[in-house]
This record gives structure tokens, C-alpha cells and sequence, in this order.
């Protein structure tokens, strides 16, 4: 197995995420107790989870389970459905599974480092950047221009860790029909489906729409429970998902029988718990448009389409990076800046910052930022 080079987004976690006092660049949304949780159970369900038996669970994840993650999209059956922990080892297993040396890949930029680092540890891999002057949309005219003979795989990811950006319908259906075209698989990072903005419409998911559409989910971001490492890749083609689920013999084995019987509860108040989130996140971003209305000479702040986090400019002259080191360190304000997101394949934005508006605290960290700037950069 080739060595990956540190992952530095959760390097830069390890030292700040559990020590800075305001959490403002987190990407899930505010998470619940155990008890809270719980608290949405059937007297059936709860019962049934207090005797649960601690023995292996099915590494496909439990029959059960996989029903009702199918039940979240509108072509998926069980078969259709492998679990993982998590959405990292899917990702993982995932590229392992539908790459091999020789091929080719496309990748959007900027990304969630493994999006990238994964794919080119094992082929070439072709980047194409969100435009930020486009707000942050994809030019598929620029990912056909990217194909070659022996890609294998288009990777994307909306709504979009860093920016928010959902992809317009129009051009979602445009890269699904070149992607049929060429007969390349669209993995199709949808970890924060679920999470919108001002009521603007979701994108349907790749693998109800496509039969080589590659669809990854995941309880931690838009429902809030990342404690309990619970994802999965809904998909087609049950040859692909046999060789994936044979690769996470080698890896997990299986979930956490308690995680999987927590997510059952979780995903069968889906809509409950969704509808909270959304509430906050739409409050949160008030809140936000309000900070950086009051320093606009610093910033320059944009809605996002969707999801839970923004990739803001910081126009400061000492720059982001500076910037978003003495945030942390002055006044306890966690952001991560863009060197974060910096990648191997081609330029990416220098000047931004991603902040997440899913936690209920927000109006502490927004304080303390608010009294950062006033001293430091009014």
C-alpha cells in the first residue's frame, strides 16, 4: 500500500479542534445526547436496543438498516446499500475498488483532501476547479475537455466541502449524460444531502440517476451525529459492491452493532431531525451575514447553496493564513484557512477561509471574532 502524505486538515484538527474555545470552521451540524436520541425511539425500538447483543454485525450492515437508508432515495433497494464506518473508509474503499494503476480520474478542486490524495495513490488524476466568479459552479465543458481515453472515475461533491455550492440541476444532468457517454463512473460525495439553503432545491442522488452513479452518505454532517461513524455507499452495480465489501474485510470488518441500532433510529426520524438542522443553519447564517456586513472592508462574504460551511476571502493585507493563525491563538476562534485546501493538480484559492454555521454556540464564537476584529483590523 502506497504511504499518503499527512492529512492536513485533521493534523491541524489535532491541535486546535479540541483546545480552541469556539469552534467556528466545524463541518457537521450540532449533534444530541445519547439520551436526546433515545428520546425519539418506539418503546419497541429503545427496547430493543438496550437488549442488543454485542456480537458482530453483517459487514454489508444490518438487513434492517440498509432498508431504511434505501428509503432515503427514490430508486435504491437493500441490495443496493453497503454500510461502512463511516464515510472516510468509504471513500477509501471506494477509489481501491473502481481504480487501478493505468487509469484515469478528474477530481473537482478544491476538496476534501482524500478526494484528491486517495485517488492519486493509485492513477493519474486530472483536476477541474470551482469558479469562484461563476459562484463556485463547475464548467462540465471543462471536465469533457479533461476526459481521456482511460478515465475511469469523475469525483465530485455538493453540496460542496469547502464552499456550499450546489451544483445547478442543469449542469448535474450535463456532466451525468457525459458521464453515460463516455461510460465513466460519477462518485458522488453527497455527505451533507439533506442541509439547505433559503428553500433552494437538492440535487437528486447519482446513483438514482445513473447506472454507474457512485452515491456516499453518511450520519455525521447533515444529521449531526459523527459519534456514531455510520456511512454507506448506495450503488447499482451489486459486482462493484461485492468487491467493496470484500475490501472492508481487510478494514473495519463491520459497524458497531450499537452505532448501526443508534443510526436505525436516527434515519427513521430523518425528517424530524433535518427539519431541526435546517432551522439552525438558516439562523446561524443570519447571524453570519450580519458579522461580515459589519467588516466588509476584510471580507467578502456569499450565501451558500447548501451544507453547513462557506469559503469566504479574507482581503486583509497580512493575509488568511496569518490571519487565521492569530484568530486561533488570540482569541481562541478556530477557521481553516486555505493552505488546508491547497492542491497537487492546480491553483486553488489563497485568500479564503472555511467557517461552519451548523453548531448552536455560534453566537460565543461570533462575539469573540467580532471583538478580535474591532481591536485588531477595525
Amino acid at each position: 500500500m502506497p504511504v499518503l502524505p499527512d492529512f492536513k486538515l485533521e493534523t491541524y484538527f489535532s491541535k486546535w479542534e479540541f483546545s480552541a474555545r469556539y469552534h467556528m470552521t466545524a463541518s457537521d451540524v450540532q449533534s444530541m445526547t445519547m439520551a436526546e436520541l433515545l428520546d425519539m425511539a418506539t418503546p419497541e425500538q429503545r427496547q430493543a436496543h438496550e437488549n442488543l447483543w454485542l456480537g458482530y454485525t453483517e459487514t454489508f450492515g444490518s438487513p434492517e438498516l440498509r432498508d431504511i437508508i434505501a428509503s432515503l432515495y427514490q430508486q435504491m433497494q437493500r441490495a443496493d446499500i453497503l454500510c461502512f464506518a463511516g464515510a472516510e473508509e468509504g471513500i477509501y474503499i471506494a477509489m481501491h475498488a473502481l481504480l487501478e494503476k493505468g487509469d484515469h480520474a478528474i477530481v473537482v478542486t478544491p476538496n476534501y483532501q482524500s478526494s484528491e490524495t486517495i485517488p492519486l495513490s493509485i492513477c493519474e488524476v486530472s483536476a477541474v476547479a470551482l469558479d469562484p466568479q461563476d459562484s463556485w459552479s463547475l464548467d462540465i465543458d471543462a471536465v469533457g475537455a479533461a476526459i481521456r481515453p482511460n478515465t475511469k472515475l469523475i469525483s465530485i461533491n455538493f453540496p460542496h466541502n469547502p464552499t456550499g455550492k450546489v451544483l445547478e440541476r442543469e449542469r448535474f444532468d450535463a456532466l451525468v449524460n457525459l458521464c453515460r457517454r463516455h461510460g465513466i463512473w460519477l462518485f458522488s460525495d453527497e455527505v451533507y444531502r439533506g442541509l439547505t439553503v433559503e428553500g433552494r432545491a437538492m440535487l437528486p442522488a447519482a446513483a438514482d440517476v445513473y447506472e454507474r452513479g457512485v452515491s456516499l452518505g453518511v450520519i455525521s454532517k447533515a444529521y449531526g451525529l459523527p459519534g456514531l461513524r455510520i456511512g454507506w455507499i448506495a450503488c447499482r452495480d451489486h459486482g462493484l459492491l461485492s468487491k467493496m465489501e470484500r475490501m472492508k474485510h481487510y478494514l473495519s470488518i463491520c459497524n458497531s452493532g450499537p452505532s448501526e441500532s443508534l443510526a436505525k433510529i436516527a434515519l427513521l426520524n430523518a425528517d424530524r431531525i433535518l427539519e431541526r438542522n435546517n432551522r439552525l443553519i438558516a439562523s446561524n447564517l443570519a447571524k453570519l451575514k450580519s458579522l461580515f456586513a459589519d467588516f466588509e472592508h476584510l471580507f467578502d462574504w456569499y450565501t451558500p447553496d447548501g451544507g453547513c460551511v462557506s469559503y469566504p476571502r479574507y482581503k486583509g493585507a497580512d493575509g488568511v493564513e496569518t490571519f487565521a493563525r492569530e484568530l486561533v491563538e488570540q482569541a481562541g476562534v478556530l477557521l481553516l484557512p486555505a493552505s488546508l485546501y491547497r492542491s497537487d493538480l492546480n491553483e486553488t484559492p489563497a485568500d479564503r477561509f472555511r467557517i461552519g454555521f451548523g453548531r448552536a454556540n455560534i453566537d460565543e464564537g461570533i462575539a469573540a471574532m467580532r471583538s478580535y476584529l474591532l481591536r485588531n483590523r477595525a
